[in-house]
């Protein structure tokens, strides 16, 4: 029974089941809405494209994941572009509504759809976000290109605001750089034409840009494009990123914000009237269409704490504001700090949580030094032509391509392009390639060009900057030369010259001047006679008409000039040419009397020349004819030649007759008799920045507990004050190597220093001049038994003001340091105005005021700009005692101290001029201390 029982629940629980299985099978459901949308996700795209405009006007199109940050585009365009220094550089894009203010920067951290809201495709422009302050920090020749490029289109939308006379001296590189040296046989009036460097450019600017462009004979299209960003650095627009504004106040005056690397500038009618650098702000903040900036206590120039610190402008708009808010904290982020902030961990923060993602500029140079350099290989892209020719002449179309941005003009044609992908010829920049090797694809299809040495064509055209007679010339026209040491001058790369005991750059291969030759071991004749093709194989620049010796700026492997025995050098110095006296010629009659040697009996050119120093293996020997002044060889014969007054009337006509280089140069540069052994040591040899510049035995600083000798490069220069009973007491020294920043400070201590004058920054043109020896603000150093500690750091556009404190470890004595760095000394000549320096000179004489301890005074190797600051203070010194100034003098009693003080005579100019300006303007009078 009971089982009958179990079996009859059995089925009736089988039959209930089967039951509800029907029922699940004759109903059903399908969701056609979802079906759809999920078959159309499946066939919708799921990348977009982006189409990127480069400064060399080609473009590229990439296709980006939609979901993937913009970041992903960044990597594909630099690694389309192979950038290295990439870190500068960003894209921008139209936002809406178009306006003055519409160009925005691609945020690297969100997706691409919600930053742009015109598109797919989405348009980007390549363009440069972080101007560099200086170009020398930019190791890359094809990092420099891409802000060459970037300049040029600043000026001709009219971003980049410079003067005439500015604007054709930087177009006058433009076309150095495009088409090479100036040929009148090519260069006919009218040649620059079809350029436009400027809007509404003019014929007699064409005029300006064409006499500029003589004069940049020799230079390659990276020695152009350097020298175009190096005067392009110094307007006052320059990297400026600007933002329109208005005074917060009933006035309500329109000016311009821009943010730069080394603050926020105000601008009115383009003219510069504030300055407030990073270093002076404590925040900046913005609120709605307000922007605040907010000082330092001590930056107000107030006498009572009550006055507001808290500076504002009223911005366009909201969004513009937070654009302005956003590029300061970019821009203070990259130039001042290591590394970013990392961004902030409060969950509930008021107030934008934007903060800059990338790299910063000193993790970006950190990285440079430790990466190998490239021996890049890239093409030039040829200059847009903006002028179209009509029946009546020329009309320039001038609707600049930034302004058709912003109006929203995105499709250029393929006409306006040039691909970086076409056809051109590549350019590889080692000079030894050839004179002016400017490939191709930097010229017009109609243009006859010259090609480089290894085009492998020939021309009878001929060189006008010397021997080489053409640019054409094949290097399989010459046999194959005797082994020589080469150096290579390729920009990316530093030069050094290796010889069996060590390998230390010379000094003299980092002047950049053409008045950076040295004098060499006597006057050498050298025979040689051309080619088959009329060609010497050798360039020469400077002339009277220059203000320049005539120096052998490139001489070609396998030529005549080569091959000579001895063989002439870059570098020697011509000083007769077939046995005529070239020192008072021009350029051009120093290049005709070579080319006339052709047309002699003989054939034959003969030269003589003042070697190069330091092409031979003795470096201790003087030329035979030394020019010592004496005071009454420099004195006029008038009764009051020994006055102040008389002494600057005669340096003033010395230098208007150039009679006052020809004696500089005439200058022993190192005094003779004067032994530099301890320099030799093998030992010591590692502490030499470079292997020519070395310290007197007799006057050098030994130090008494160094961690590896008692060898420093440094000597004592002591210079007197006649009739003042007051002597000037430095040590002139190179600036430290990374292995002896200990010996520095160890010199600093034994010497009880407490003011150092550094005269150089420490990266310049992608070259380190000198070792950061210092901390970073607040932060503590050891270096041997010191302990050196940054208490303080401001810094303006061309000065550096630090204070150490320096302790020993071992004593715990303490001791003030207070340390000077002039930054705005430009990396090719000198300053073109000497007012920062002599500011930064009267600084430097208000912290040595009653100081009885030598100052100590360097650059990179510690006699040229060293040597102008010594002499510039002394000088100053002799004016306030009455006593006559003879700069000559200065420099003959400097360089019985130190060798070569003063290293070219484009500086011994500077500081002359410099000196009589001082006078003239009364910036240094006579003491009354002092009778006359």
């Amino acid at each position: 029974m009971d089982m009958m029982t179990e079996v009859r629940k059995l089925w009736e629980r089988i039959t209930e089941l089967h039951t509800m299985s029907m029922r699940l099978v004759s109903s059903g459901s399908y969701n056609v809405r979802a079906s759809e949308m999920a078959h159309l996700q499946d066939r919708t795209p799921k990348t977009v494209t982006c189409v990127v405009h480069f400064l060399d006007d080609s473009c590229e199109t990439f296709e980006i994941d939609k979901r993937a940050k913009a970041q992903n585009l960044l990597d594909k365009v630099f690694e389309h572009l192979e950038l290295v220094e990439k870190d500068y550089f960003g894209l921008q894009y139209l936002d809406l509504p178009p306006g003055d203010d519409a160009l925005r920067w691609l945020d690297p951290l969100k997706t691409i759809k919600k930053q742009c809201r015109v598109g797919p495709p989405f348009e980007f422009f390549f363009r440069v976000k972080f101007y560099v302050s200086d170009p020398s920090k930019l190791a890359e020749e094809y990092t420099r290109y891409h802000f060459f490029l970037q300049v040029k289109r600043d000026i001709l939308s009219e971003k980049l605001v410079c003067p005439p006379s500015q604007a054709a001296l930087l177009a006058s590189f433009s076309v150095q750089s495009e088409l090479g040296d100036y040929n009148p046989d090519e260069h006919k009036d009218g040649y620059l034409a079809d350029f436009l460097f400027i809007p509404s450019q003019t014929d007699d600017f064409e005029k300006m840009v064409c006499e500029k462009h003589k004069q940049h004979r020799g230079q390659t299209p990276a020695d152009a494009e350097y020298n175009f960003l190096d005067k392009a650095k110094r307007l006052d627009m320059y990297g400026i990123d600007l933002h329109n504004a208005r005074v917060r106040d009933q006035s309500n005056i329109e000016i311009q914000l821009g943010v730069t690397s080394a603050g926020l500038v105000v601008f009115q009618n383009n003219v510069k009237i504030n300055t407030f650098s990073w270093a002076k702000i404590v925040k900046i903040s913005f609120k709605r269409k307000q922007f605040f900036i907010q000082l330092r206590r001590e930056a107000v120039s107030v006498e009572n704490d009550s006055i507001e610190n808290l500076i504002g402008f009223n911005m366009i708009s909201y969004r513009s504001c937070k654009n302005l808010w956003k590029s300061c904290v970019e821009h203070h982020t990259f130039f001042r700090l290591h590394h970013p902030n990392p961004p902030s961990k409060k969950i509930f923060s008021i107030g934008s949580k934007f903060r800059y993602s990338g790299r910063t500029e000193y993790q970006t140079l950190e990285e440079g030094k430790r990466r190998a350099k490239i021996d890049r290989t890239f093409s030039r892209s040829p200059s847009k032509r903006y002028a179209r020719r009509t029946v009546g002449g020329v009309s320039r179309d001038a609707i600049l391509e930034e302004k058709r941005y912003i109006e929203g003009y995105r499709n250029l044609t393929k006409s306006q392009t040039f691909t970086s992908n076409s056809t051109n010829s590549t350019h590889n920049f080692n000079r030894y390639d050839g004179v002016n090797s400017h490939t191709r694809a930097t010229l017009p299809h109609d243009y006859k060009s010259r090609a480089s040495w290894n085009d492998g064509t020939r021309s009878e055209k001929s060189d006008d900057d010397g021997g080489f007679l053409s640019h054409n010339t094949s290097r399989d026209t010459y046999p194959a030369p005797a082994p020589t040491k080469v150096v290579n001058f390729n920009s990316s790369e530093e030069n050094t010259r290796s010889d069996q005991y060590y390998d230390i750059p010379a000094y003299e291969e980092y002047i950049s001047n053409g008045n950076g030759y040295a004098d060499g071991h006597g006057l050498v004749t050298i025979r040689m006679t051309p080619d088959d093709l009329g060609r010497f194989g050798f360039n020469v620049k400077g002339g009277a008409d220059q203000g320049m010796p005539i120096i052998v700026s490139r001489v070609a492997p396998g030529t005549p000039a080569d091959i000579a025995i001895p063989r002439l050098n870059e570098g020697d110095q011509v000083l007769f040419i077939n046995g005529r006296d070239v020192s008072q010629h021009t350029h051009e009659q120093v290049v005709m009397f070579i080319k006339a040697s052709r047309e002699t009996h003989s054939g034959e050119l003969v030269l003589v020349v003042r070697p190069n120093v330091y092409v031979g293996e003795d470096q201790s020997e003087e030329p035979d004819f030394t020019y010592i002044p004496e005071t009454h060889q420099i004195a006029s014969s008038s009764s009051s030649a020994n006055t102040l007054e008389s002494s600057l009337m005669l340096l003033q006509e010395s230098l208007e007759s150039g009679a006052a280089l020809a004696q500089f140069e005439q200058l022993y540069r190192k005094k003779p008799n004067m032994t530099m052994n301890a320099a030799r040591n093998e030992s010591n040899i590692p502490k030499n920045r470079y292997r020519d510049i070395s310290p007197y035995d007799k006057t050098r600083v030994v130090l008494k507990t160094g961690t590896s000798g008692d060898y420093i490069n440094a000597n004592y220069v002591n210079m007197e004050i006649p009739g003042s009973g007051i002597v000037n007491r430095y040590i002139a020294a190179q600036g430290p190597l990374p292995n002896t920043c200990t010996d520095f400070w160890q010199m600093v201590w034994e010497q009880h220093s407490s003011l150092v004058v550094m005269l150089t920054t420490k990266v310049e043109r992608g070259r380190v001049k000198c070792h950061q020896y210092w901390p970073e603000l607040y932060e503590t150093e050891d270096f041997g038994a010191l302990q050196i500690t940054c208490v303080k750091e401001e810094e303006t556009p061309s000065f550096a003001f630090r204070e150490f404190n320096l302790t020993h470890v071992e004593t715990s004595e303490e001791r003030h340091i207070r340390h000077m760095q002039y930054i705005a000394w430009p990396d090719h000549g000198v300053p073109d105005d000497p007012s920062d320096f002599l500011e930064f000179v009267m600084k430097v004489r208000q912290n040595r005021s009653g100081m009885v301890e030598p100052t100590i005074v360097h650059c990179s190797a510690g006699i040229g700009r060293t040597g102008v600051l010594i002499t510039m203070e002394t000088a100053m010194c002799r004016v306030e005692a009455r006593q006559p100034v003879y700069p000559l003098i200065v420099v003959k009693e400097m360089r019985d101290q130190r060798a070569m003080l003063i290293q070219t005579a484009s500086q011994y100019k500077f500081v002359c001029e410099a000196i009589l300006r001082v006078y003239n303007e009364g910036l240094v009078k006579p003491s009354e201390d002092y009778h006359r």
